[in-house]
């Protein structure tokens, strides 16, 4: 299963790969909390509806709710893309969040990351009691109400 949702985020990331826009636009916002080298590597697409798998593996693993409730995230990444609503595209808090979630798809590998992020829906559904998006959601708030910048990648390597 792991496989098969790895080849429809490498065919989705690669369809949409003419609409993305590199993370390098908030290189001043984000200054002091990203790198540049990040930014530039990191890409986020707009889109009318969120891409989700519809794979009956992902249902039958419990994932149900999750898939359908796509439409009342603001945003979701997949490797080294995330995809947001148009409303959420116009929240820098959410451009934080995800990329707290490309950095995660980065330390952990592919592989592991959607098999832990598997395991935390089943285990916690989608809430900030699941430990990737706590961490996520944690480092936002943090960022939405610091006075100094701080190393988000070497925070999240160091909990990961």
């Amino acid at each position: 299963m792991i496989e098969l949702v790895e080849s429809w985020i490498d065919e989705l990331n690669e369809a949409y790969k003419p609409y993305r826009q590199s993370c390098s636009v908030f290189q001043h916002q984000f200054d002091g909390f990203y790198g540049p080298e990040l930014l530039r590597s990191s890409y986020f697409v707009v889109v009318k509806a969120l891409p989700m798998p519809k794979m009956p593996e992902l249902r039958e693993a419990g994932l149900g709710d999750f898939l359908d409730n796509g439409d009342q995230l603001g945003g979701i990444t997949y490797k080294n893309t995330y995809y947001l609503v148009p409303n959420g595209a116009k929240d820098l808090g959410i451009h934080f969040h995800e990329l707290v979630h490309v950095i995660q798809w980065r330390s952990l590998g592919p592989r592991r990351f959607i098999q832990r992020y598997i395991n935390e829906m089943q285990k916690f559904g989608y809430s900030e009691k699941a430990p990737l998006e706590s961490m996520a959601y944690g480092l936002q708030e943090r960022f939405e109400n610091a006075f100094r910048p701080f190393d988000v990648e070497k925070e999240v390597v160091a909990t990961l």
